[in-house]
This record gives C-alpha cells, sequence and structure tokens, in this order.
C-alpha cells in the first residue's frame, strides 16, 4: 500500500510500504477515506525525540471505512464509517474505560505515526489496535472533516480550554493561533468567555481570530495592552498552544490572581525556568497535558450537530496524499495562508 514515511529530518516521501493487516483479534483494519496533519507532528519533521527511529509511516489523524474485523470486535462491522483515536488505550483498564487513555495501565497511551511501535495513519490502510474502543462511527449530523478534526485537534483546543477553568463571563487569552488556538478561541466562546485575547505574530491568522469575535494582539506588546485593557486585571484564564518557552512565559504572565494556565502546546526543552518564587502570591493554577480523545467525544459531537462550532472552517488547503512531501513543507514553512490540510487517497 501507499503511505507517508518519515524518513530523517524533514524527508518525508510518499511510497510503498507492507499492507496494514490484522495482528490481534481486536484490530480492526480501516480503509483510509481522509487524514490530515497535526502541529505536532511537524516535531517529527523536524526529527525531535526520535532518537535513532526512521522510515515508519506517520501521522495521527484520520477517518475511514472499516473493511475487516477481528473475531473478537463486537461493535463494530465492515462498511462501517469511522473515527480513530489519534492515541490508543488498552480499553480494558479501569482509567481506559472511564475514557481517560492518558492514565492508561497497560502500556500506556500510545499515538500513532511516532515510530515503528504504532505505523501511523496518513497511509491507504491502517490497523487499529482495540478497534471497538479505539474508534467510534461517525455520528449522524457531524461531516468527514469534522469528524477528522475530533480525531486530535479540536479534542485537543477543547481539553485546553476545560483545563484553563474557563467559565462564562471570564476573560481569556489564547497564545498561539495555529489551528488548534484558533479552535480553542471557538471552544472559550461556547464555554461563555466574554472577551478573548488572540495572541499571534502571524497577521492572517490574527484577522481569522478577530472574525471570530476575539480581540487579536502581537506578542511584543500583548503584555501591556492586556494589562491596559483590563484595567490591571489581567486574564482569568490562558491558553498556550505553541509549547515554545517564550509562549509558556507569556501565559503566565498575562494571568491575573487565582487565574489559570493551560499548556497544550508540545514543549521539547528540557530546563524551562519556572518562575515558581513570582507565582506564589499570585495563586495561579497551572496545567499541562495531552488529551485523552475517547474522553471529549461526548461533549463535542453535540456541539458539532448543533453548529455551535465550526472548526473545519480551518481547513484550507485539500491534497493528494500524494504530494504529502510538499503538505508538509507548506504547513512548516507557513505559506499560502495553510493552517490546515486535508490529504485525501488517489481518486478521491
Amino acid at each position: 500500500m501507499k503511505a507517508l514515511c518519515y524518513n530523517g529530518p524533514r524527508d518525508v516521501r510518499y511510497e510503498s510500504i507492507p499492507d496494514a493487516k490484522l495482528e490481534d483479534d481486536r484490530d480492526v483494519l480501516v480503509r483510509m477515506e481522509a487524514c490530515s496533519i497535526c502541529g505536532s507532528d511537524l516535531h517529527m519533521y523536524h526529527g525531535i525525540a526520535l532518537g535513532e527511529a526512521t522510515h515508519f509511516c506517520i501521522g495521527h489523524e484520520a477517518v475511514g471505512e472499516v473493511v475487516e474485523t477481528g473475531s473478537a470486535v463486537r461493535r463494530l462491522r465492515s462498511g462501517d464509517r469511522v473515527m480513530l483515536s489519534g492515541a490508543v488505550g488498552c480499553g480494558a483498564c479501569v482509567p481506559c474505560l472511564s475514557g481517560q487513555i492518558a492514565r492508561c495501565e497497560n502500556g500506556g497511551m500510545r499515538v500513532y505515526g511516532l515510530g515503528r511501535g504504532l505505523q501511523g495513519c496518513q497511509a491507504e490502510a491502517i490497523r487499529v489496535p482495540v478497534g471497538d474502543f479505539n474508534t467510534a462511527v461517525i455520528p449522524d449530523g457531524v461531516s468527514v472533516e469534522q469528524a477528522l478534526l475530533l480525531t486530535d485537534s479540536l479534542a485537543t483546543a477543547w481539553f485546553g480550554c476545560r483545563n484553563a477553568d474557563i467559565h462564562p463571563g471570564d476573560t481569556v487569552a489564547v497564545i498561539g493561533l495555529g489551528p488548534i488556538g484558533l479552535m480553542a478561541v471557538e471552544c472559550a466562546l461556547v464555554l461563555g468567555a466574554s472577551r478573548i485575547f488572540a495572541v499571534d505574530p502571524i497577521m492572517e491568522r490574527r484577522a481569522i481570530a478577530t472574525q471570530l469575535g476575539a480581540t487579536a494582539l502581537v506578542p511584543d506588546t500583548a503584555l501591556e495592552q492586556i494589562r491596559d485593557a483590563t484595567g490591571g486585571r489581567m486574564a482569568r484564564s490562558a491558553v498556550e498552544a505553541v509549547g515554545a518557552d517564550a509562549t509558556v512565559r507569556l501565559a503566565l504572565d498575562v494571568v491575573g490572581k487565582q487565574g489559570t494556565v493551560s499548556v497544550i502546546g508540545v514543549n521539547k526543552s528540557k530546563h524551562f525556568n519556572f518562575p515558581i518564587g513570582e507565582l506564589l502570591p499570585r495563586g495561579l493554577t497551572f496545567r499541562i497535558g495531552a488529551c485523552s480523545v475517547q474522553c471529549d467525544w461526548p461533549e463535542l459531537v453535540p456541539l458539532l450537530q448543533q453548529g455551535r462550532l465550526r472548526p473545519e472552517r480551518f481547513f484550507t488547503h485539500r491534497l493528494p496524499l500524494s504530494a504529502g512531501s510538499e503538505a508538509y513543507r507548506l504547513f512548516d514553512e507557513r505559506r499560502d495562508g495553510v493552517l490546515k490540510t486535508v490529504l485525501l487517497p488517489q481518486g478521491r
């Protein structure tokens, strides 16, 4: 089958690999209908924290059609159109059964496409471990593109906003306006934020945030502008969606006393200078982590069905899987107004 494979830093190729197949009686085989590139895929693309692993299929966001099921699969059948959770759990331990795969007790949470252990989703077919648990049938009233965002990006934005303790009437700062940051703006509005400061250096992304109803700011002056606009009270909550040391620090600075900072950007820094002595008198709550996608589906699906969230608007490009190398370069270089890209199998 054809797939996008990592061959080293900034070297993604469309090539033939062995066909995906069932390896366990709980597995499901899915024919990919659409997949997408996530911001966290760029860490892989840059070769960060991959050790010596090379040549494996990449990507962790996909939807498709079930074409084969293992003998122990009970909930799914061939022909079902499903969305995959970007990370998988065992589906049997207590944390998994409560939806918290990040605390899986049997092997831990695994993410597609980060090495040879669990091949990625940017391929014509995908093996899904414990398919009954790690997929869901695409609900009525949810489009393919919306389902694709439910596999990780939208769930991550929702998780970040919930971790930020956003309540009706709150003032919120969102740091970083890539696709997940822009979805966080949408989610914060749904959760009742009365005012959102959206911070990013890219003018086009600030313009989109403004259209959503946020006040767009550039990073260099955001701190002073938020201080002036709030009369010194600062934001009640901040969602950091970049992962750089500087943006995490900005998120800490823009939140006022007893506020909450939620970090969902992937930070690869080994030594972040956390200003604990400075923050202690302010009584901040700081949260960082990765979402358990399955846990967020029950809340997000109705919001999509009711039209209260429309994250599919952030798909800006649609390309064949065979153009994946160019899609990664485009996303990495932030060219042509790119936000989120759908990759489709040949002939679609």
